[in-house]
Parts: C-alpha cells; sequence; structure tokens
C-alpha cells in the first residue's frame, strides 16, 4: 500500500503527551497526515497521544494516534485533529522542506 503523500526528512524536537506522561522526543521524517518520533520507548500501536512539534522558533500541535512502533526506534504517528493555525503552520515547514527537495506539494 503507497503513501497519500510524501514524507520529508525532518529535523525538528517534539513533545509526546500520552496517559499524563510527557516524553521530549526528536521528529525524523514529517507529511501533512503524521510523522516519525525516534525515541527508544515507543508507545503501543493504537495508542492516543498530544504532539507538540517545535522547530523554527514556531510550535504546530496536534491529537494523533501511534499507526506503527518499532521498538528501539521510534513510532510513527497518524494526526487526528489539527487546528487550521496549526494546518498552516506545518504546510510552511513541508512547503521549505519541498523546496530543498525540488518539487510541489499535493
Amino acid at each position: 500500500m503507497g503513501r497519500r503523500v510524501p514524507r520529508f526528512p525532518c529535523k525538528a524536537s517534539a513533545e509526546v503527551t500520552s496517559g499524563g506522561a510527557i516524553e521530549l522526543t526528536n521528529v525524523t521524517e514529517l507529511s501533512r497526515y503524521g510523522c516519525f518520533l525516534q525515541t527508544p520507548t515507543p508507545l503501543a500501536t493504537g495508542t492516543s497521544l498530544a504532539v507538540k512539534i517545535m522547530n523554527q522558533g514556531k510550535v504546530f500541535a496536534a491529537t494523533a494516534m501511534v499507526v506503527y512502533s518499532q521498538p528501539d526506534l521510534g513510532m510513527g504517528i497518524a494526526f487526528r485533529e489539527v487546528k487550521s493555525l496549526f494546518q498552516g503552520i506545518l504546510e510552511d515547514w513541508l512547503g521549505e522542506l519541498l523546496e530543498k527537495r525540488g518539487g510541489a506539494v499535493n
């Protein structure tokens, strides 16, 4: 099964909140619908969480769900609820990442 949109390599800090626990982690890939978070202790597939991504002095926040988990490596998450303000920030970041790669955003 192919992806709906491209993923872009990305270096950003992130904060994940789930079940009252907060973990600081890093984003290594970013797309319009989710990202990959590098962490040695990924959450289980299906876990709901809140994520804040910090990059270039801006913050993106969303609710999300773990769609796959790789022990000792990290987890892929799908954004669930993204407010319009944060959607704009995400689109700006993706546009910049696309320019670096040389293409067009879907």
